[in-house]
């Protein structure tokens, strides 16, 4: 039996109508008592037990029935349904091979009476993504004013707040303030009604939000691996979180309305936590070391999404997160909590239950240790994008390094337990890396060639905030490194990269791919430069949110001819040639877009200097493009004694076109090509649409 709405298949009828009901929305399931619809008949169920309790449904629920951690209202039949969905979820056992259950020691809470197993949704590989589709759309309730409106109702007392020090609406002074308080209250009453009626409107499934959250762990997490998803437990999980998670999966769908399902999302979690951050900040998982490490996710997530959106408001939005997720990280003790003491790693003869406790515990650890490194990623990403300094020091950095890939990546506890035991720990500070990486008698060898591939990445954008500090190579501001120092530590990076034995090949051509942007920076400011070409021929852009061109320290057609542009050009050559090698799943990095529009900057320059067709050395020498300099010999091959190829191109030498050891590649055919992967990358990151139709202009420019 198939579908009516997409190619699916069932092989029962009770499947097909329940599947179909997701494309229709239908409600056919309606209680006795109050007349409200649902769309499965165990919601109902559960519903309609709220109705035959002694107290009628008007008392809360103990403690323990709110995992959220929101501020607990009186339940009523009113907002039974809410409620109903939000804290009972009943898995059948085939549900529970599809989701985590959490801690095994962990107290459960236990359901008055199971749902029946044949009114359960097998269809989905999140089954409670069904509960959080009821809770967006329910017509008499809001996420948001559970977690924001309640905390200034008078019945409610003082606000549950992070410290609860703030004042009740009691404490406060008659008069004018009290109806400004309640009119700001009706204000954001309205405004959170409004965008939960966009979400009700938008067409939502349960379906959906599954797929779109499995996207978002077998496409985006690969790339940006914050998240775990075997011991991922959907119910244990703030709704901001799994709202951002859903809308940056939505940008891997297909259907041409996915992309505007996910922006309602999106803005529903930014309005959550706009108003509700003060209580979402502590919210604190059953195995994690302190509060408010999912909210620090949740404003990782929700700027990744907004930071690359195609929708300009959404960008402009976004900004006004940046940096806060340092700011509240500083304030739950992140930066202070202790690690996972390797003590506590359970010996192979000990039990299961052992074994995945302690799984469990070094997994919320690590996840709150990468929650912090992500966000000096996505500092420095910013920061390149928007051409705006960074958010914090990078240099100060005195987080350790992480665990390995291979532990964070396992599956099970027995398969983490071998990788942990076989494993030689070595573990130290970013700052420390950078003080190895800038030392003057130091080696690549003192960095470490086993960084994990999340240790490389914020290595990398530390430089990224060192290039952001100086952008005048003669005016160097104090205590920040000349580009030339920078260049020589990229050197020693670039080697790390290379012989590190622990990354996969796609992890390396990723680290390769922001390593060339970083050092493609060092020759120039390329924010500046795509801006200056912009304004003077009156190219309409909006990707830089200041549009007034700055000062270059030489116009684009004479820099064309300077080492430096040559030195720029390579390394444009390679992140383009990176991003074709990609492989087609793991082609979407979030720092492709900007990594992509700096090459295509470098490209617009040579042919308004009227150079097409460019010959450039047919191997490089990375360590020769970024030491070599003007009229130095000290880039030399070590076998002949003469300056090898790439050198002498650098430095704008004649190169003898011996053997292959020269090729020609044609700027405006390179364009053309590049046009073509924007066009597949706008389809994930939005923002590379704004940067396409520039591109556009530009090759018109040059022909």
């Amino acid at each position: 039996m198939q579908c009516r709405y997409c190619p699916r298949e069932f092989s029962k009828g009770e499947h097909l109508r329940r599947h179909e009901r997701s494309h229709t929305g239908s409600r056919p399931f309606v209680c006795k008592i109050c007349k409200r619809p649902f769309g499965r008949q165990d919601s109902l169920m559960r519903h309609e037990r709220l109705h035959t309790r002694p107290d009628g449904g008007k008392s809360p629920f103990p403690p323990q029935f709110n995992p959220m951690n929101r501020p607990i209202t009186p339940i009523t039949p009113d907002s039974a349904d809410r409620e109903d969905t939000d804290l009972e979820s009943h898995p059948s056992p085939t549900e529970e091979c599809q989701i985590n259950t959490g801690d095994c020691n962990a107290p459960q809470p236990q359901p008055p009476a199971p749902a029946s197993s044949m009114d359960l949704d097998f269809e989905l590989m999140w089954p409670d993504s069904e509960d959080l589709f009821q809770l967006i759309t329910s017509p008499n309730s809001s996420m948001l004013h559970t977690e924001s409106i309640s905390t200034w109702d008078n019945s409610a007392g003082s606000p549950r707040t992070f410290n609860d020090q703030a004042p009740s609406i009691e404490n406060l002074p008659s008069g004018g303030n009290q109806k400004a308080v309640s009119d700001v209250s009706k204000m954001v009453a309205r405004w959170s009604s409004s965008i939960t009626a966009a979400a009700e409107s938008s067409t939502l499934t349960s379906t959906f939000l599954d797929e779109c959250l499995h996207m978002f762990f077998v496409r985006f997490i690969p790339t940006f691996p914050v998240l775990h998803r075997a011991t991922f437990v959907f119910r244990e999980c703030i709704h901001p979180l799994l709202l951002n998670a859903v809308a940056i999966g939505s940008l891997y769908l297909g259907p041409k309305d996915a992309v505007s399902k996910g922006e309602v999302l999106w803005r529903l979690a930014h309005t959550a936590v706009t108003t509700s951050w003060h209580t979402l900040i502590g919210h604190r998982g059953p195995n994690d070391a302190c509060s408010g490490v999912q909210l620090i996710i949740t404003a990782l997530l929700g700027q990744i999404y907004g930071s690359l959106s195609k929708n300009r408001a959404i960008r402009t939005m976004s900004q006004a997160f940046h940096g806060l997720g340092f700011t509240w990280a500083h304030s739950c003790g992140l930066y202070e909590s202790e690690q996972y003491d390797l003590n506590h790693l359970p010996d192979f003869t000990a039990s299961n239950q052992d074994k995945d406790r302690q799984w469990r515990v070094w997994i919320a650890r690590e996840i709150q240790q990468r929650s912090i490194l992500s966000h000096y990623i996505l500092d420095g990403l910013v920061a390149k994008l928007y051409g705006s300094g960074t958010a914090v020091r990078h240099a100060s950095n005195q987080l350790t390094t992480p665990g390995s890939e291979a532990a964070f990546s396992a599956n099970t506890a027995e398969e983490w337990l071998c990788i942990m035991r076989g494993e030689l720990v070595n573990k130290i500070t970013f700052k420390s890396i950078y003080r190895m990486a800038f030392s003057s008698t130091g080696d690549s060898s003192a960095i470490g060639y086993s960084l994990p591939a999340l240790s490389l990445k914020v290595v990398l954008e530390g430089m990224q905030c060192f290039l952001s500090d100086n952008d005048d190579d003669e005016d160097t501001p104090i205590g920040i490194p000349s580009r030339a120092d920078i260049r020589r530590a990229l050197a020693r990076i670039y080697d790390c990269i290379t012989q590190n034995p622990t990354l996969s090949s796609t992890e390396r051509l990723e680290i390769h791919l922001r390593w060339h942007s970083i050092s493609l920076d060092t020759t120039a400011n390329t924010t500046l430069l795509g801006r200056h070409i912009c304004s003077n021929y009156n190219i309409e852009q909006h990707i830089w949110p200041n549009i007034k061109a700055g000062t270059l320290a030489a116009d684009p057609a004479t820099w064309a001819n300077t080492p430096d542009a040559r030195r720029a050009l390579l390394h444009a050559f390679a992140i383009q040639d990176i991003v074709e090698q990609l492989p087609r799943g793991r082609a979407h990095a979030i720092n492709m877009p900007s990594a992509l529009f700096t090459a295509a900057t470098v490209y617009a320059v040579y042919p308004i200097a009227g150079n097409v067709n460019v010959r450039i050395p047919t191997m490089v020498d990375w360590n020769d493009v970024l030491c070599t300099t003007a009229g130095s010999n000290m880039a030399l091959t070590a076998s002949a004694g003469f300056p090898s190829t790439t050198t002498q191109y650098v430095r704008g030498d004649a190169v003898p076109d011996q053997g292959l050891n020269m090729t020609t590649r044609n700027l405006l055919y390179e364009f053309n090509s590049m046009q073509k992967l924007f066009g597949c990358l706008k389809t994930q990151w939005g923002v590379a649409s704004d940067m396409e139709q520039v591109i556009d202009q530009w090759i018109r420019l040059c022909h």
